[in-house]
């Protein structure tokens, strides 16, 4: 260890929001740190973001530290953990470690997405340790909602940090593995510098539910149901699943996967064993022939997600399967924030179908995969850590995790945000440096920021529309022909009943005879001149003030 190496956290993703988790830790001194990046996920976008399909982390601050990157982990195969792996690994060409379940799900998206990348990923998980660039690495086993979620132990020569990912304390989960807490607290003895631990639920008091009460609820509400049973849930909840089919089973109903997420989540967790003793699902062919009483559903859809098979059962469009009044669907999931009004309104379309809806607002039928207060009072138990750096939430989770652990007699607890550079030893931790960091879009098969892939200008147009003008002038410029006015996404009449093309097409005429014949030699002016006129038309008539594009050609 030299006198100037420095142990530092990075987040670029993650921290300030919920999604898009990228965290980095540096070693060494601060002109040539190597670095190691935990993690590498995505957030999903808004109406604020039409057409993209995909929200990145900025890695550009690694352009530079390209060289002194030495591997990913990745703690679990959440898409907010890493699903921009595909998009982004590429330019980074390290070395993977993953779990078997996440290196199945990466395979099985990357065929999905048809994704000409092949990742090389080593195999990482609870209990195995790992030497990349400085630092030691051990996976400790905590239980999620996923299969094979890991903590990561980081072992420097400054100190031993714990990164949580995403865990949760469940003495009875429906699938394994428990959180270590014998791990964690040996740890806790060898002495921990800093817990980098989640916050997701860390405005909510107790300990939340155990998955095992959630499955005796379904249950209970499967064997009381007359109709057909729907549930959806997140594709990637194995444990869920399971608990579901073994419901099913045990209330005389056969089960059916809908959706092509649920397939293949289920599709790699058959292959590492994880779905042994379950009946075989039945084929979407075969649920016509069952009775209605006989049947259980488990598909996608539960974020209101329009193409999903729930937003199609709600819009009574699959061509095999369909609810009728007096079935029950159940919402065996939370609301992701932003995604309220998608799922209310495909309740609102199996309400008026008849179908019974049941939420975690009448039953218990989801718990979280994040811990709630009690639940990080105990890890500050089991590690007790020198500092306690709360990551992955939005503010009001941050803060409220912050206050948590100073009432906890944590000794520091830093605020960090997106693009901080922390240093976390030696000496007091603090706010170092500052990293460039942001977001990027995937938009069909390009990537790129915000200006790159006209995300601006096309809010616009959803906004104002657009008018295309052509005008063609002779060698005398006057009019040679007709212009041509082409108006899309505008009114077609103003409120006197005139067509909205014909003012338009008088506003060019206007601009264009209004300008001396001498002077039109000017084209540039020409075409500015008539621009004008059709949006100051259009403000006059509508109120707003539409893209227009003007084609101006001299013959």
């Amino acid at each position: 260890m030299a006198k100037e190496d420095e142990l530092v956290f990075l987040p670029l993703g993650g921290v300030g929001e919920i999604g898009m988790n990228l965290a980095l830790y540096g070693y060494g001194p601060r002109k040539n740190r190597q670095w190691i990046m935990v993690d590498c996920g995505v957030t999903f976008p808004g109406p604020d973001l039409p057409g993209v399909d995909l929200v990145l982390p900025d890695i550009r601050f690694l352009a530079e530290e390209r060289k002194n990157l030495k591997g990913i982990i990745i703690t679990h195969a959440h898409e907010d953990h890493y699903g921009a792996l595909n998009e982004l690994w590429p330019g980074l060409n390290v070395p993977v470690y993953a779990s078997p379940f996440t290196a199945g799900m990466l395979e099985a998206k990357r065929d999905y997405e048809k994704s000409r990348t092949e990742i090389p990923v080593t195999i990482f998980k609870q209990g195995d340790r790992i030497n990349v660039g400085p630092f030691e690495i051990e996976a400790i086993g905590v239980n999620h909602s996923i299969p094979e979620p890991m903590s990561l132990a980081i072992k420097t020569p400054l100190g031993t940090v714990i990164h949580t990912g995403d865990w949760k304390i469940d003495l009875d989960p429906s699938l394994g593995p428990l959180t270590d807490e014998t791990r964690f607290r040996k740890l806790g003895d060898e002495g921990v510098l800093a817990l980098i631990c989640d916050s997701t639920n860390a405005v909510r008091d107790g300990v939340s539910p155990s998955e095992r009460e959630v499955s005796e609820s379904l249950t209970k509400i499967i064997e009381a149901a007359e109709g057909r049973v729907g549930i959806t849930t997140f594709s990637s909840n194995v444990g869920r699943i399971r608990s579901i089919a073994q419901a099913a089973e045990a209330a005389g109903r056969e089960v059916l996967l809908l959706g092509s997420s649920m397939k293949r989540v289920t599709e790699v967790a058959r292959d590492i064993g994880l779905m042994e003793g379950l009946k075989p699902f039945i084929a979407e062919d075969e649920f016509g022939y069952i009775p209605r009483d006989k049947v259980v559903v488990i598909l996608t859809g539960s974020q209101g997600e329009p193409r999903a098979a729930l937003a199609k059962i709600a819009r009574d469009e699959m061509r095999n399967v369909a609810f009728t009044d007096g079935d029950t669907i159940i919402f065996s999931s939370r609301a992701i924030p932003g995604n309220e009004k998608a799922i209310n309104d495909i309740k609102n379309g199996l309400v008026e179908q008849g179908i019974n809806v049941i939420t975690d607002s009448e039953a218990l039928v989801h718990v979280s995969g994040h811990p709630r207060r009690h639940e990080l009072q105990q890890m500050y138990g089991w590690t007790r850590p020198k500092m306690v750096v709360p990551v992955h939430g939005e503010a009001v989770h941050l803060t409220a995790h912050a206050e948590l652990a100073e009432q906890s007699g944590i000794a520091a607890v830093p605020r960090v945000r997106n693009g901080d550079i922390l240093k976390l030893a030696p000496g007091e931790p603090e706010v170092v440096d500052h990293a460039p960091f942001g977001r990027i879009f995937k938009d069909g098969n390009l990537i790129g920021d915000y200006d790159e892939m006209g995300i601006g200008d096309r809010r616009k147009l959803a906004f104002v529309g657009h008018v295309a003008v052509s005008v063609l002038l002779d060698s005398r410029y006057d009019f040679m022909g007709d212009p041509e006015v082409e108006p899309f996404g505008l009114p077609q009449f103003d409120d006197e009943g005139e067509d909205m093309g014909d003012t338009l097409y008088d506003a060019v005429l206007g601009a264009v005879e209004s300008i001396p014949r001498a002077r039109r030699k000017d084209l540039e002016m020409v075409r500015e001149a008539v621009r004008r006129a059709v949006r100051s038309t259009a403000n006059e008539i509508w109120g707003k003030k539409p893209v227009v594009t003007v084609f101006l050609t001299k013959v």
